[in-house]
């Protein structure tokens, strides 16, 4: 059977990526990675492809993973000098049993934003140069999916637990510490749906009444500035929903909230924005503004969806443009008749940490 090319690319997160390298060295089976619905390529940050998902969601290699801090230290076999022990804090490594012949330190060292781990593979090291173990590196960051269950067959495969002791922590912490990752709140609908209204009120209830440090990724502003030179077609519109989603991912990777309501109308660019906060260790809130199409055109004051209709932009979404409802959305909320204040209610309830909900 042949397998069919990939119609689209997406950067699927550090998370992933870090599944993905010890997938391909055996060291995890496939049951533990979620992979995305194929036919898809998944890229590294720096757009560089590592596998393809296929429309039966098998998956091929297409290129080693792009260099990074410590790549060569990188677990790549289940062959270590045993024993050995699994770590993921600097208390662990200065608790190990005696003999052991080889520390397997748990971190992600890929992207910009893991200087935890980073930190964490440098003390290994220096302390392997004083007491004279080897030192390998399975990328299972603290934002792993599933860790525990990831952490138990690496103990398995690479010798058991009468071999691998596991010093790891048995409660899974935030990947960023003080835990920075902050929010990013994506409103899609339709145009005339409220997702600006929405995320006005938003941004100023958050401001007033939390105090928080928000950033509003208006429209007119982003397009003014990042996306000065884009145009409107399906390709210019998707490339502009996904440089909002970058910053966006990069506001929540230092525990900032940022708050968007770009049309956003195809579900692959909205699962691509999904992946690059979560990859960074924010928390995304997909909010589908389902307002009518009828009554987004009665609201209508600039007259877009008449020109539409008459032929006169072209690719509108709703009228010569699909828009794809999600089918992953956080809220769905229909502005029809509703007051903005109980809407908002609505987002900020899902904005609150799930521990104080």
């Amino acid at each position: 059977m042949t397998t069919p090319p990939s119609s689209s690319s997406t950067f699927p997160g550090v998370p992933l990526l870090d599944d993905l390298e010890l997938l391909h060295h055996g060291l995890l089976p496939t049951g533990l990675v979620d992979l995305p619905e194929g036919p898809v390529a998944l890229v590294d940050a720096e757009g560089v492809p590592v596998a393809d998902v296929d429309v039966w969601g098998d998956l091929s290699w297409r290129s080693p993973r792009s260099s990074r801090p410590f790549e060569g230290w990188h677990l790549t076999t289940t062959d270590i000098e045993l024993p050995a022990v699994l770590v993921d804090d600097e208390g662990s490594l200065a608790g190990l049993p005696g003999g052991t012949r080889t520390v397997v330190v748990l971190a992600s060292t890929d992207g910009d934003d893991n200087q935890r781990d980073l930190d964490l593979v440098r003390t290994a090291r220096t302390r392997a140069q004083e007491q004279g173990y080897a030192v390998r590196v399975a990328a299972v960051g603290r934002a792993a999916a599933r860790r525990a269950d990831k952490v138990a067959h690496l103990q398995q495969v690479l010798g058991g637990p009468e071999q691998v002791r596991d010093l790891t922590s048995p409660a899974v912490e935030s990947a960023y510490p003080g835990g920075r990752g902050g929010v990013v709140v994506l409103l899609t609908g339709l145009s005339g749906s409220g997702k600006s209204t929405l995320a006005r009120a938003l941004r100023d209830r958050l401001v007033e009444d939390e105090g928080r440090t928000v950033s509003l990724l208006d429209g007119d502003v982003v397009r003014r500035h990042l996306s000065a030179g884009l145009g409107f077609s399906p390709e210019d519109r998707e490339t502009n929903v996904r440089r909002i989603g970058w910053v966006a991912a990069e506001i929540a990777r230092h525990g900032g909230t940022a708050i968007a309501s770009p049309i956003a109308p195809f579900d692959g660019t909205r699962r691509a924005v999904r992946a690059m906060v979560e990859g960074r260790g924010g928390r995304f809130v997909l909010v589908h503004v389902s307002t009518p199409l009828e009554e987004c055109e009665r609201r209508d004051r600039k007259g877009l969806y008449a020109r539409a209709r008459a032929g006169e932009i072209p690719d509108f979404t709703g009228i010569s443009s699909p828009y794809e409802a999600p089918t992953d959305a956080t809220l769905t909320l229909d502005t029809t008749g509703r007051d903005v204040d109980e809407l908002v209610d609505q987002i900020l309830a899902a904005i609150a940490p799930p521990t104080t909900r």
